[in-house]
């Protein structure tokens, strides 16, 4: 995998300005690197490299005419086809890496390969004849790109691949976005829609596709992939075969591949398809040894031994906790999600270490296949109940899955800072307007909540897994999260997903597609993912919100006090106070309060 970084301006640009983006970058990829200026803009490209490791797939790559210049981050999983279908254009590639592939699919079909692209991806291409600059991401949302305007600067607009590389930039200002700020209290997602945690820094959302004049910057055409005629991506067959072709794709590389292993259904499917392709394959599994928190070792470790599988097993403890959790918000930039980033970024890190550059993983499926039980049983429940209806349905979710809710945020905060961001109303109005999306298109209301879910979770753990295995300069594969997979399972009716009140009443067709091939324990084990006991190891530094000067000047006095008189009991309060105030003392507040806290809770750990 790779990190894109670019200034898109007809005026002339500083060199060293992207050579500053591009070094915020060097974690995605210590390969190689490039940059390349043209009369729209520079590019810069930092390379991991997978396939076609030697020269030739070098980047900025560009056309022999020189009219076109691409950067470009991720894997195509349909390239021989689409490489077959340029070939009959008249195409003669000088490379097996589908670098080349995307940049002759963009050059020949435009906006309109969108259509055709099967993979992970972000990218930017510049045409110097027609000025404008295009920039994507794929369907499913598992390669990241941000945006931002330089302030000041007459014709400038940047992109790149992580926030931090476009703030490298040394006329774009940090400032946070308080409304954002209050999003990430309720859903613990540094991102909604297309707005981050730094005021005038966009993300690409899911799927978008943007073409842009790079004389004004002005959108010229806009089209998204996101659910692009899912029903025509349905390919035939039955689930198992479905999920065996898109594993067969994703398996393709020149460097050693393992599989990060839960023993949980997702993962240990993926492992089962993969050694059955590959004949041998290295495991990995990250967690706790804990007692109630070791279950995954306990249940990797099974599956491991019944594929035959050579098996690695990664400890995380507190200490090694806490030192992660702040190092990673220093680097990411933003504050963390789930606290099983830390188990992510560990694992990761064990497995290169070892030698091993790209890690299937198995996010998707849940969102998918119907695999969260509560929020299923809670949507099953909202349906039934004609209190509302859709109406209010987006809203719903919001509620009732808020890490800080409606009743707790007003005490939680300081006098008129809710009234500042409209008492979240920007974002009810995301979640509402996103629900009625969706349920235009459903078949059912059950289909859409189930939906929603993937529109709202899953982008966020495909954004996690990214950050945590770039880290580590690992790239991550998802062979759930493909646009062909999310088609099929679409198509599929609920009961075939979902049904409340009986025994592995989730993930049904998984499950009977896959109940001859895998552990019965493994088949009928509830949904289980990398879990740590973060609440109890988070509090010792729960300190911090008393000395943090950012986090006093949003957070009531009273309701500190509170939550640090039990911070393990107020978990659902804590996490997110503690990481807005790490992320806000390494901007703008003071990093060395940060480090006293942290150092001292590990001096007595």
């Amino acid at each position: 995998m790779c990190g894109v970084v670019g200034v898109i301006s007809e005026l002339p640009i500083p060199e060293r300005d992207v050579h500053a983006m591009r070094h915020a970058l060097a974690h995605r990829g210590p390969d190689d690197s490039g940059l390349v200026l043209t009369v729209c803009g520079t590019v810069g490209h930092t390379r991991l490299s997978i396939l076609d490791v030697g020269s030739n797939g070098h980047q900025p790559m560009m056309t022999d005419d020189g009219r076109f210049t691409l950067v470009y981050n991720g894997e195509l999983y349909n390239d021989a086809e689409i490489r077959s279908e340029l070939a009959a254009l008249g195409v003669v590639f000088k490379t097996k890496c589908d670098t080349e592939t995307v940049l002759q699919a963009l050059v020949h079909w435009g906006m309109g390969a969108r259509h055709k692209l099967r993979g992970m991806y972000a990218l930017g291409l510049i045409d110097t004849k027609d000025r404008v600059c295009l920039l994507a991401r794929d369907a499913m949302g598992i390669k990241p790109m941000y945006t931002a305007r330089v302030a000041g600067v007459a014709g400038a607009m940047v992109f790149a691949s992580e926030i931090r590389a476009v703030l490298a930039h040394p006329k774009i200002e940090a400032r946070p976005d308080q409304v954002a700020m209050s999003a990430y209290l309720s859903t613990i997602r540094p991102e909604f829609g297309t707005r981050t945690m730094f005021e005038g820094v966009t993300g690409l959302a899911p799927g978008e596709w943007s073409l842009y004049s790079t004389s004004d910057f002005s959108v010229l055409d806009h089209g998204s992939c996101w659910d692009t005629d899912s029903g025509s991506v349905v390919e035939s067959g039955d689930t198992r075969s479905v999920i065996e072709d898109s594993v067969v794709r994703h398996l393709r590389t020149d460097v050693p591949m393992c599989a990060l292993l839960s023993g949980g259904l997702d993962s240990s499917i993926i492992a089962k398809v993969a050694m059955d392709q590959l004949g041998e394959l290295n495991t990995f599994c990250a967690g706790a040894r804990v007692a109630g928190f070791d279950d995954d070792f306990v249940m990797a470790r099974e599956v491991s031994e019944y594929l035959g599988t050579r098996h690695t097993e990664v400890v995380v403890d507190s200490g090694m906790f806490v030192q992660r959790w702040r190092s990673m918000i220093d680097t990411i930039g933003v504050p963390m999600s789930t606290p099983n980033e830390v188990a992510i970024y560990e694992v990761c890190a064990a497995l290169r270490s070892e030698g091993f550059k790209v890690a299937l993983s198995g996010e998707g499926a849940d969102e998918l296949f119907g695999g969260y039980e509560m929020p299923m049983v809670q949507a099953r429940a909202f349906v039934d109940s004609v209190v509302g209806g859709d109406s209010v349905a987006g809203t719903f979710h919001l509620q009732s899955n808020a890490w800080v809710n409606d009743q707790a945020k007003p005490m939680l905060m300081r006098s008129g800072w809710l009234e500042s961001v409209q008492g979240d109303g920007e974002l009810r109005g995301w979640y509402q307007s996103s629900f009625e999306a969706l349920r235009e298109r459903a078949a059912d209301s059950m289909q859409a909540h189930l939906a929603f879910h993937r529109r709202m979770n899953l982008p966020n753990l495909l954004r996690r897994l990214d950050t945590a295995s770039m880290l580590s300069s690992v790239e991550g594969r998802t062979p759930f999260a493909d646009r062909v997979v999310a088609g099929y399972a679409e198509s599929l009716p609920m009961e075939r997903k979902f049904v409340s009140g009986i025994e592995c009443g989730t993930k049904i067709a998984l499950r009977e597609a896959f109940a001859d091939e895998l552990p019965a324990s493994v088949v009928s084990r509830p949904k289980a993912s990398f879990p740590l006991p973060f609440q109890e190891w988070i509090g010792g530094v729960g300190g911090l919100l008393q000395r943090s000067g950012f986090a006093r000047e949003f957070f009531n006095d009273d309701a500190v006090e509170a939550v640090l008189g039990d911070v393990a009991g107020h978990w659902n309060l804590a996490w997110p106070m503690l990481n807005l105030a790490i992320w806000g003392e390494r901007w703008w507040g003071d990093g060395d309060v940060v480090d006293e806290v942290f150092d001292s809770s590990l001096v007595g750990s």
